[in-house]
């Protein structure tokens, strides 16, 4: 239930941000921070101070599409985006992988921002069908990275570190996950946006509220 929750709060919240973003650069604001929060007390000085501990994404290990072993330590002092699909299917996933393409050739160029696709079909997404998947959408190597693996750790890292479902699972072989969400992870590996990504305009606002993001993570 609380994950529903926290799900459900998450889809409502309009994209606020971006309309900053578009009514100009001097109304610049910061992204929301998503996912559980917990107050901590530290005391300084004789003097205490409540600090707020954020969500953070888990720790993995994976394979990408090249076959090699990948754990968190790709995105070690990145901004990314993960979604979780499959390669045969035909309904979101295909308008997924072409809006990520769109993200991926606005910053192309730019080093600090990556992709991660998570396949939820483990059994048939074998490193060499998420490399002719990765070929076909023209997937940039070391940027966007295609993952397998586990089925397990991959649905457990959906449901419990970046919350693309509400649906309860143990990660078992009738259990599956179908999202068209869209993660974006800051440097810190904090949650600071979601987006349909089978919608043309709510990825114009990841594209743009990256921008938001790099101007956060530079003061």
């Amino acid at each position: 239930m609380k994950k529903f929750l926290i799900l459900t709060a998450i889809l409502v919240i309009p994209g606020v941000a971006y309309l900053f973003v578009k009514s100009g650069k001097n109304n610049y604001t910061h992204l929301e921070i998503f996912g559980p929060k917990e107050p901590v007390e530290n005391t300084v000085a004789g003097k205490t101070k409540v600090d707020t501990v954020y969500h953070t994404i888990g720790d993995f290990t994976f394979i990408d599409q090249d076959s090699n072993t990948v754990n968190q330590s790709i995105v070690k002092d990145k901004i990314y985006i993960a979604d979780y699909f499959f390669t045969s299917c035909k309904s979101i996933c295909p308008k997924m992988s072409d809006q990520f393409m769109r993200v991926q050739f606005a910053y192309k160029d730019d080093p600090q921002v990556m992709i991660l696709s998570h396949t939820v079909n483990p059994e048939d997404d074998s490193p060499s069908v998420l490399n002719a998947y990765a070929k076909k959408h023209n997937a940039i190597k070391g940027k966007w990275y295609f993952l397998t693996g586990d089925k397990k750790e991959l649905y457990d890292l959906a449901r419990n570190s970046y919350f693309v479902t509400a649906m309860s699972g143990d990660g078992g072989p009738d259990d599956f996950i179908h999202s068209e969400q869209l993660v974006l992870v800051d440097k810190q590996k904090r949650i600071r946006g979601f987006y349909d990504g089978t919608d043309y305009n709510d990825v114009t606002r990841l594209i743009d509220e990256i921008k938001v993001l790099k101007k956060e993570e530079e003061e």
